[in-house]
């Protein structure tokens, strides 16, 4: 359980002011000077030791990411890029993070460019928010009107700028490389790699790409220390994370919490318990859409961690907790779901732009009924020769949660389909 010293976020529930002064009072841009004092190798080594993974989904140690960006040799100037194109079914923790902690972003994006090197950057914030984007505009402007921002940034002698760019609402875009072509005025479509953004990023110069949350914790980390966020939750699974519980819960919430804090004790401590109790719970969705879903048998012991889930045959993804009970049809959930990633394929790639029309049509037989006891195999095979056949990961997040249903809920599948044969039959017979 997090104590409230060790929270970053102290207004994530939006009860305070988002503008510059009051940031300053909570303690934003505080000391800021001195972390422009240390070397960027020493930053990024302090990154490394405090264990933090991108908040994004994939979970990759955020130090060591930076340390792939070249540096001394090369001629070419380096770009920092957010991805604030939060997409994912499930999850706001950005949204609100933009919303109600904007200057926390802003010292991050400030720091962590410093740290690599780079001289703009550039935050590719989702089309439909138009308020987020007003609101981290005007943090933005207050940031360059204090010094915080523009030339010789703190008397450091050090330039950085930062650039809004508005995207066109694309859930492929919140890939990495798709999100640079689209920052170039391309199609949104994910890149070959390698090479890796690293190397050759926004218009063919060095580039990280970095989650929102996942830049808005660095000042804090670099303020209290990298002992201080390893010291919060698991080893490889180190610091605070903000989760966003949704569903058949009594209060729907964004709470930060400690990393490898259990499942059960989040949902009840924070969003009020299942609907109807945790004995009238089904399944949880524990990372977004794309991850696979958990049983109530699983969810009664499994912590929220990157490695505790993936030992579930799972993944914490954007860590958005979507609670169903048993009021839920389990199988027309999962179509649902199929029927987002189908529309949301950029058709870049075979397997991914035939196969999700495949998933959704099958999973509509499912849902119906209408399908053969040997389609619940065909289907599963169909996500096999769609898993890790693809540019990006969006044939992964197709595929899985259909995965997830037929793991768990088979017999439930079997016996959707058996009972419409009863009845059909039955109807013949009469």
């Amino acid at each position: 359980m997090l104590l409230d010293k060790d929270r970053i976020f102290s207004n994530l529930d939006g009860t305070g002011s988002a503008d510059i002064s009051a940031a300053l009072a909570r303690g934003d841009w505080h000391d800021i000077g001195k972390i422009f004092e240390q070397a960027p190798g020493k930053i990024i080594d302090e990154i490394k030791n405090s264990g933090l993974r991108g908040r994004g989904g994939a979970g990759f140690p955020t130090g060591l990411k930076w340390s792939f960006m070249p540096r001394g040799n090369d001629d070419r100037p380096a770009y920092l890029v957010v991805n604030a194109d939060e997409s994912e079914p499930g999850t706001c923790k950005d949204r609100d993070i933009i919303r109600y902690e904007p200057h926390k972003l802003l010292e991050g994006c400030l720091i962590a460019a410093f740290a690599m090197g780079a001289e703009s950057t550039y935050i590719y914030i989702r089309g439909e928010f138009f308020a987020e984007a007003r609101i981290l505009q005007q943090a933005i402007d207050a940031a360059y009107a204090h010094g915080f921002l523009g030339k010789n940034v703190c008397g450091s002698g050090f330039r950085h700028d930062i650039y809004l760019h508005r995207g066109a609402g694309a859930y492929i875009c919140g890939e990495e490389t798709a999100l640079i072509e689209s920052l170039e005025g391309k199609k949104g479509q994910p890149r070959l790699k390698p090479p890796f953004p690293a190397n050759a990023g926004l218009w063919g110069c060095p580039t990280t790409v970095n989650n929102v949350e996942t830049i808005a914790v660095i000042s804090t980390i670099m303020r209290r220390g990298s002992s201080w966020f390893s010291s919060l939750g698991r080893e490889r699974n180190s610091g605070t994370k903000v989760f966003c519980i949704s569903g058949h819960v009594e209060k729907p919430c964004n709470v930060e919490e400690e990393m490898s804090i259990p499942l059960r004790e989040l949902v009840e401590k924070h969003a009020g318990g299942v609907r109807g109790g945790w004995e009238n719970l089904l399944a949880i969705i524990p990372g977004g859409s794309s991850v696979p879903l958990i049983p109530k048998s699983v969810c009664d012991n499994v912590l929220m961690d990157f490695d505790s889930l993936i030992e579930v045959n799972s993944g914490l993804g954007t860590a958005a907790v979507i609670v169903m009970d048993k009021s839920t049809d389990i199988i027309a959930a999962i179509w649902r779901l199929s029927q987002f990633y189908k529309h949301e394929s950029c058709g870049q790639c075979t397997p991914c732009r035939e196969g999700t029309g495949w998933l959704s049509r099958m999973m509509k037989r499912l849902v119906e009924g209408v399908a053969d006891i040997e389609d619940i195999s065909l289907i599963y095979d169909v996500t096999k020769q769609i898993e890790g056949h693809t540019i990006c990961a969006l044939g992964d997040a197709a595929a899985w949660p259909i995965q997830g249903l037929i793991r768990h809920f088979r017999p439930e599948m079997e016996n959707r389909i058996l009972e419409i044969q009863k009845t059909k039959a039955g109807q013949i017979n009469a």
